[in-house]
């Protein structure tokens, strides 16, 4: 499962990392800083082949990070009507640093996402049966979704590329817009549909580890268990924000207000719990790394 990283056996570990402007990109840095991780973040289009050739020449990286990628602003509705701009970054870009890195005998560890599944009667709401990691992506409804999928079904033949399917990010950055948190309390109806989500605050050091340990293949990488939005949002008012309201509505309305359809799903995080038998569930993550350091209110 481990890949030899042929260049970097010998060396101090040194990360390249993609994505300096983006969330997760940003937050790499961060902890990299804290843990005295050696990094520099790439300056090339994932796009263009010689200027990420160009970067690893200069960085001399142990192992390459790539937090890059397009998931549309405001929303996955942006990827619908931008398809070329979607495909180029998401699909060239990132099978280029797959190439590029497997040529040099470097480890890439790709963000990637978990929104390729949706629930079906294999695996249905509410059962607790979450997909694996050798399930095939069952959900196309949205154009970002199908890259990604498509993206997914080509890099896992590269054995020096580990893939990590997050989900529906949180951190306890409640003032980021791309935080699931902020945005659903922002939004003036919400679906309540039980999920799979990836808190930031305690995966993306696991994620650093996972390099270090040069961990390959493809991995579920969400905090174990579901929460709907509504228990988020309950969460929400009860730490933060005790006057807080909002409204459910079903798929149905949801779908008059959205371009794509959104997956919804439960992951299988056996693999990741072996590994990282101290990760705590996705109520347990929330509560510790988002919720407490976040608390306005006397009670919880």
């Amino acid at each position: 499962m481990g890949f030899p990283a042929v260049d970097g056996q010998d060396k101090p570990i040194k990360f390249l990392i993609y994505g300096r402007t983006g969330w997760i990109g940003g937050l790499l840095g961060k902890i990299c800083k804290e843990q005295g991780i050696n990094f520099e973040y790439g300056s090339g289009r994932l796009e263009d082949r010689a200027s990420i050739e160009a970067d690893i020449g200069a960085v001399k990286p142990t192992h390459v990070l790539n937090a890059a990628g397009v998931t549309g602003r405001p929303n996955v509705d942006w990827c619908e009507s931008h398809k070329v701009e979607t495909i180029r970054t998401n699909v060239v870009g990132t099978l280029n640093l797959a190439d590029i890195t497997r040529e040099r005998g470097l480890l890439l560890l790709n963000y990637a996402t978990g929104c390729i599944f949706e629930y079906d009667s294999a695996h249905p709401l509410g059962s607790g049966i979450g997909f694996k990691e050798e399930d095939k992506p069952n959900f196309i409804g949205s154009f970002y979704s199908n890259t990604k999928a498509m993206v997914e079904e080509l890099l896992k033949n590269y054995e020096n590329v580990c893939i990590l399917r997050v989900r529906m990010p949180i951190s306890s950055d409640l003032s980021n817009p791309r935080n699931f948190i902020t945005k659903i309390s922002r939004y003036e109806k919400v679906v309540n549909i039980p999920n799979s989500m990836t808190i930031l605050d305690e995966l993306l050091p696991i994620s650093v580890e996972m390099a270090k340990r040069n961990l390959t293949g493809i991995w579920n990488f969400t905090n174990p268990g579901v929460v709907s939005h509504n228990e988020v949002l309950e969460l929400y008012r009860n730490y933060i924000d005790p006057t807080y309201t909002w409204k459910n509505f079903d798929l149905e309305e949801q779908a008059k207000v959205i371009v794509a359809p959104r997956s919804n799903n439960e992951l299988d995080t056996t693999k990741l719990s072996k590994e990282f038998p101290e990760m705590l569930s996705i109520k347990e993550s929330l509560i510790k790394y988002v919720f407490k350091p976040n608390q306005k209110t006397g009670k919880a």
